[in-house]
């Protein structure tokens, strides 16, 4: 099965999706093919796209990664090839891609063009920035509270009085108390972020 066959199976099954995005761009670089998600996504923004070279709807830095996956997808027919590219969202922000890039060939084995398989991925990336902000700041507090009770633990291994024991066992609840206290802090921040 070459390219285009591949596309146009493809195309039966994901020509009305709500959820993917499927493209194809021609030898010029010029959109031949968008599924109905792609248009109702970008068609508001940026009119038809049928016709129009594909660099309209992207990050004007993601072209070098469109034209460089590419060319590995023309050099490796029978692989899929993936990229991350930002979209114009209309705002002035974008909208987060993930592709798989497949090259396309006639019967006769010259390369017609690339088509593309994407969703959107934007808030995913927005979560999982979030958790690792969260993990970043929350981090050093908990470690705080570990190194105490580490610590508490040498104490009461080392005391050789009752009196420090029990001192160490009181600063030792207070830490798991605080570290509690962190914990539930946490699982907060990522209940209420997620």
């Amino acid at each position: 099965m070459n390219g285009i066959q591949h596309f146009h199976a493809i195309k039966e099954l994901l020509g009305d999706s709500r959820t993917y995005y499927l493209i194809a761009v021609d030898m010029d670089s010029k959109y031949s093919y968008l599924n109905r998600h792609y248009t109702e996504a970008f068609q508001t923004i940026h009119g038809d796209l049928v016709g129009k070279h594909y660099a309209i709807t992207m990050h004007e830095e993601d072209q070098q990664i469109c034209q460089a996956v590419s060319e590995k997808a023309f050099l490796h027919r029978e692989s899929v090839f993936p990229a991350t590219l930002r979209k114009h969202d209309g705002n002035g922000g974008f909208i987060i891609t993930k592709w798989e890039y497949k090259a396309m060939f006639n019967d006769h084995d010259l390369p017609i063009g690339i088509f593309c398989i994407g969703h959107d991925i934007t808030e995913l990336m927005q979560v999982s920035g979030k958790l690792h902000e969260i993990k970043i700041s929350h981090s050093h507090s908990i470690r705080r509270y570990v190194a105490n009770l580490l610590g508490l633990g040498k104490l009461i291994q080392e005391a050789t009085d009752l009196i420090d024991v029990k001192d160490a066992a009181k600063m030792i609840v207070q830490s798991v108390t605080d570290l509690d206290k962190v914990v539930k802090e946490v699982h907060r921040n990522v209940s209420s972020d997620t």
